[in-house]
């Protein structure tokens, strides 16, 4: 059950205009009071001797107990309460209660005049004028929050859908005028969804404001800046070309108002190295060079390891480490959907969409502990899009099955904090991203299996008793699954590199989501290839790495190596 607490007005009567008419769309069916102040408030829904003009002015009689001067401009108080859609059809009795329910909890009952109307089976509206019978104001601070907490409490009494109690750091929901809006236009989403999606496109990866303004230039936003006398910028608005309010205008949105984190001060932080990673006389230290991308597969192999070291420290790390991790996991996710090949791109993008609520929280976020993710958000856009097969497709493959633990670990963090809707937002988001990577992975699995069918038979059983060595406990599952084969052929190709398949194994089986996953042999396959470097998708056998080229030194699976010391060709520099 949602509540929502409207820009307070100065007209009672147009809202009653509008609360009884037909709505913008004829949506507003059989428009009646459930509830009023005393219950005995005339009704214009019902009775046809009563005008609403009549319901206008026994609600704004209080005012008359002011002067003229010391009435309030904005008098008129607005809350709608909405159900949920799965929620049962509820009663005129019940919404009443309901009403007198929210106006108790937020301080506009008792003293203020009030009525409740319902024009819908899922919702009603609360109208009331802010002076008292003796002419005092009520308390309603913080109306909003009381609201939230009563719609807890109901939820439960009446076995409702439970909503998730927010920390007030989610994005601002479009309104339903918004809502209506689109849907004459045709269009997937409000101008305020598809501008905050916009944005955060824009700002995935990006490493200054020329950069970032560049990008919504290249999207096709409008973009109007604000500027300080000193010439310094201080802020921004956007707007798409084609939504204009009734003066023919385009509608724009400041930054802050599309999510809280998008204001520039706080996309400003992104670009900002903290206090302690300055030098003493407060330049800013030498970064280590990163190789240059070559192309999406190399991109996504790269983030595909930056997304296992943010694994271990959203596991590992403290709170504004792991928050950075999860803000910036955020921007790899943006950048995937917008770089993946179409048929991954439509469940990636509801990834993302979602998980946007899970990147933001009241923990601050340790900027320049996410470099490395953020990076790799960056190379993912500029080594552009994959094509959907061969080593682009099976690296894609292998970049969603880390993203999918990733959004696991964030789930499971913020869990552990208390932040219900975050939680909720990663694990949307982990079925977005399992769906696709069924999408992305039939085709580079259906070679690795072909490749594991046809190796000797000493060579699988070699393979299969590896598998009970190390991970006992999976090692039945593991094998009973389709994707057996292609986990074998893995393991003989990292040991014809010259690696310890038993420490690569024990290093792959180690991380607890294991056995959540769907397909052990699948998360398996893409972690040793990962962390041995092999081929995400060896298409002939000149690919397969040679017997004898062995590696001096530990196994590459026990150095937790930075995605940074990865060259071009895949191998360590």
């Amino acid at each position: 059950m949602i509540p929502r607490i409207h820009q307070q007005g100065s007209n009672t009567l147009g809202l009653l205009h509008y609360l009884y008419g037909k709505g913008t769309r004829e949506e507003h069916i059989d428009p009646h009071l459930v509830a009023s102040f005393d219950n005995m408030a005339p009704d214009p829904g019902r009775d046809p001797s009563v005008t609403k003009r009549d319901l206008q002015r026994l609600l704004d009689q209080t005012l008359s107990l002011l002067d003229a001067g010391q009435r309030p401009d904005k008098h008129v108080w607005h809350c709608s309460v909405r159900a949920a859609p799965d929620d049962p059809v509820l009663s005129d009795e019940q919404w009443g209660d309901i009403a007198r329910r929210m106006v108790a909890a937020t301080g506009i009952d008792p003293g203020c005049r009030w009525a409740a109307v319902r024009h819908a089976d899922d919702h009603i509206h609360i109208i009331a004028t802010l002076v008292r019978e003796d002419g005092r104001r009520p308390d309603h601070h913080r109306s909003g929050k009381r609201a939230q907490a009563e719609c807890r409490l109901i939820e439960k009494e009446l076995g409702l859908h439970q909503v998730a109690p927010g920390d007030g750091t989610a994005a601002k929901r479009a309104t339903s005028a918004e809502r209506h809006k689109a849907e004459r236009a045709g269009r997937e989403r409000p101008a305020r969804e598809e501008l905050r999606e916009t944005v955060r496109r824009a700002v995935a990866g990006a490493t200054s404001e020329e950069e970032f303004f560049d990008r919504l230039t290249a999207a096709g936003l409008l973009i109007r800046k604000r500027v300080a006398p000193s010439g310094d910028l201080l802020g921004y608005k956007v707007a798409l070309p084609d939504d204009r309010n009734g003066e023919k205008e385009p509608v724009y949105y400041a930054g802050s108002t599309l999510a809280p984190d998008l204001s520039l001060p706080r996309i400003r932080e992104r670009w900002t190295l903290p206090a302690e990673a300055a030098s003493a006389d407060g330049s800013r230290p030498e970064q280590p060079a990163l190789p240059d991308v070559t192309g999406p597969a190399f991109a996504r192999r790269r983030a595909s390891a930056a997304a296992w070291q943010a694994l271990l420290i959203i596991d590992n790390g403290d709170d504004g480490a792991a928050a950075a991790q999860i803000a910036a996991a955020g921007e790899v996710l943006d950048a995937l959907a917008k770089t993946s090949p179409s048929h991954t791109r439509a469940e990636l993008r509801e990834a993302a969409f979602v998980f946007e609520r899970a990147s933001r929280s009241h923990v601050k976020a340790e900027r320049g502990r996410d470099r490395a993710l953020r990076q790799a958000a960056r190379d993912l856009v500029h080594s552009g899009p994959a094509m959907g097969r061969g080593e682009d497709g099976a690296t894609t493959a292998m970049l969603i099955d880390m993203a999918f633990f990733l959004a696991i670990a964030a789930a499971n963090w913020h869990a552990k904090k208390h932040h219900s809707q975050q939680a909720a937002a990663a694990q949307q988001a982990a079925a977005h991203l399992h769906a696709a990577y069924r999408a992305a992975a039939d085709q580079a699995m259906a070679v690795l299996r072909q490749r594991g069918q046809r190796l000797a038979p000493r060579v699988r059983q070699r393979q299969a008793d590896l598998l009970h060595q190390v991970p006992p406990d999976l090692a039945a599952r593991a094998q009973a699954e389709p994707g057996w084969p292609a986990l074998a052929a893995t393991l003989d190709d990292a040991r014809r590199a010259g690696h310890d398949p038993a420490a690569l194994l024990t290093e792959a089986a180690r991380r607890r989501e294991l056995d959540t996953a769907t397909s052990i042999s699948d998360v398996l396959v893409w972690r040793l290839r990962r962390s041995a470097h092999l081929p995400a998708l060896p298409e002939s056998p000149r690919d397969t790495p040679a017997r004898g080229r062995r590696r001096q030194g530990p196994s590459a699976s026990t150095r937790q190596s930075p995605p940074s010391a990865v060259n071009d060709s895949g191998h360590r520099r």
